[in-house]
């Protein structure tokens, strides 16, 4: 079942200690930072261990190097399209998970955000009945829009 919501990749950002004005209470330090958006590198690293398994188990899997998964980690390379398919299937997650922040996605108007949690609680005729609606309205101002600038 396809999601009914959309929206703009945003690259995650990072923030480190040096970055942070000089702070006497690093506990607050780490509290900020904790709240930050995980990055990729984080969060393939914390997805492979909450299943339990060990950078040669995820090669394995994935078919991928040891080595590249390392470089994946540790955030100096960064995977292919069809890279993170297979990490994803290795990892029996979706692609979302691997690449975003759960708030990265989808609307960022709290009122959006609400209806779109209450049709995601519908049964999937009644969601396929709204994503078509929506999508014929998306259809519907894009052409508008087009004849408007053409």
């Amino acid at each position: 079942m396809s999601r009914l919501y959309w929206g703009f990749i945003i690259n995650p950002f990072q923030v480190y200690l040096q970055d942070l004005p000089k702070m006497e209470d690093y506990a607050l330090a780490a509290s900020i930072i904790r709240l930050l958006p995980m990055s990729f590198p984080e969060r393939l690293t914390q997805t492979r261990k909450s299943q339990g398994l060990i950078q040669q188990s995820l090669a394995d899997a994935s078919g991928l190097h040891i080595n590249q998964i390392r470089r994946y980690e540790a955030g100096t390379a960064q995977p292919t399209l069809e890279g993170l398919i297979k990490l994803a299937k290795a990892l029996h997650v979706g692609l979302d998970e691997l690449v975003f922040d759960p708030d990265e996605r989808g609307p960022t108007q709290p009122r959006l955000r609400l209806l779109f949690e209450a049709i995601e609680r519908l049964d999937q005729k009644e969601q396929a009945v709204i994503q078509e609606l929506l999508e014929g309205m998306i259809v519907k101002y894009e052409a508008r829009r087009w004849t408007a600038t053409g």
